[in-house]
């Protein structure tokens, strides 16, 4: 995380908390979060539908989740602050049960902008054949700020974050966001703050940092990693170690903090919930399980691919993005297995190839983020997938 993202920003947060102390903003928010427990709402539904950035998670997707119990999260990622808050609005207007909002933590640039550079240039192949232009290879925060003054001005039950952890002081702001006051039973009013981690360390940090929940995000997992840094070794056939793997993770994990954790990565179906939930996770956390639901905003095109014998495997990549994710393997992945890691620069400037290649059904140019266990995503509906995780039928 860059030293804009946690020092710039303590200022302007705390002014935020200190007006929102005084207001009404957010109480209805912060009096659902003020009724929620982890221990009672897992252990009904120990499932929790994971936020997926770029389209996935509509409000439809998390409504249906929240009205058949389980847990939803949308996705903050790649929208402005105000989107961000359409979507807050419209669920809410839809529920008064618990959801969360999940934000990306910014990084420090490219650190090598000559491997960018050299990179990008082997991306003009690509966009001639989508009738495209590469766009500006440019960093930003995603919106860091103004997320944040709006979710402490405004708070919801739950803000996750990915990609990295935030200072102390953000979590001590959304802990007291909203009126500031204590709701009973020692229960803040404000945000729950939950971390994703993937290894032990960033565990660490985040506990320290006052995480009340960890996202524990195995290898299998589909999408980006959640990892805090972008440096580390992601080649395309690397098989991940037991100990990066879900189950291995989680008790690695446990063994360095008492937080509750959540398990992610690779859980498909009832049998993996209840050994997650055997391993020391309070619930489980899918999103490779829904990608196909009705309700689900992917694509129809990376839908089909979930199902088509044509894709065979999936492999970790920075091809689409300058950050490890995982997909399923197509001929851009093969082609591009070089990627340096430049995140979010390489994810700015292919945007036109990857809406190019959606527009046009192009699944050999999509990105097809899913998990290992993709083969069993279904059509069903919401509420039935979260029915089949948690044993029925």
């Amino acid at each position: 995380m860059t030293s804009g993202a946690s020092v710039g920003s303590r200022g302007r947060l705390r002014a935020v908390y200190l007006r929102g102390r005084e207001g009404r903003a957010g109480r209805l928010l912060s009096c659902m979060a003020a009724k929620w427990t982890a221990a009672n709402w897992a252990a009904a539904r120990p499932v929790i539908v994971a936020p997926m950035a770029g389209g996935v998670s509509t409000p439809e997707l998390v409504l249906a989740a929240v009205r058949a119990g389980a847990l939803g999260f949308l996705a903050a990622g790649y929208k402005s602050a105000g989107a961000m808050r359409a979507q807050i609005d419209q669920l809410a207007a839809g529920t008064d049960k618990p959801f969360g909002v999940n934000v990306f933590v910014p990084g420090a640039p490219a650190p090598d902008p000559s491997a960018l550079a050299g990179y990008l240039g082997t991306l003009s192949a690509d966009a001639i054949r989508l009738g495209t232009t590469l766009s500006e290879a440019a960093w930003d925060d995603d919106g860091w700020e103004a997320k944040l003054a709006d979710l402490v001005a405004r708070p919801v039950p739950i803000v996750s974050f990915t990609f990295g952890c935030p200072p102390a002081e953000v979590v001590e702001a959304l802990h007291g966001a909203g009126n500031g006051t204590s709701s009973g039973a020692g229960r803040r009013s404000g945000s729950d703050v939950w971390v994703t981690v993937t290894n032990p360390d960033e565990a660490t940090r985040a506990a320290e940092a006052g995480a009340d929940c960890l996202v524990v995000q195995g290898a299998e997992a589909g999408g980006h990693r959640g990892t805090f840094f972008n440096h580390e070794q992601s080649g395309q056939d690397a098989r991940p170690g037991a100990s990066d793997r879900t189950t291995g993770l989680l008790a690695a994990v446990r063994a360095v903090t008492d937080l509750p954790l959540v398990a992610a990565g690779g859980i498909m179906t009832a049998g993996g919930v209840a050994a997650a939930r055997a391993t020391g996770a309070v619930a489980v956390s899918c999103g490779t399980a829904f990608l196909r639901c009705p309700e689900s905003g992917a694509n129809p095109a990376h839908k089909a691919a979930l199902a088509d014998p044509l894709f065979e495997r999936t492999a970790v990549t920075r091809a689409f993005s300058g950050r490890p994710a995982r997909g399923l393997v197509n001929t851009f992945m093969r082609e591009h297995a070089d990627a340096p890691p430049a995140y979010p620069e390489i994810n700015n400037a292919t945007r036109p190839l990857r809406a190019a290649a959606a527009a046009a059904g192009d699944v050999h140019r999509m990105s097809l983020w899913a998990g290992e266990g993709y083969r069993q995503a279904t059509t069903r509906p919401t509420a039935e997938v979260v029915e089949l995780l948690c044993g029925g039928s």
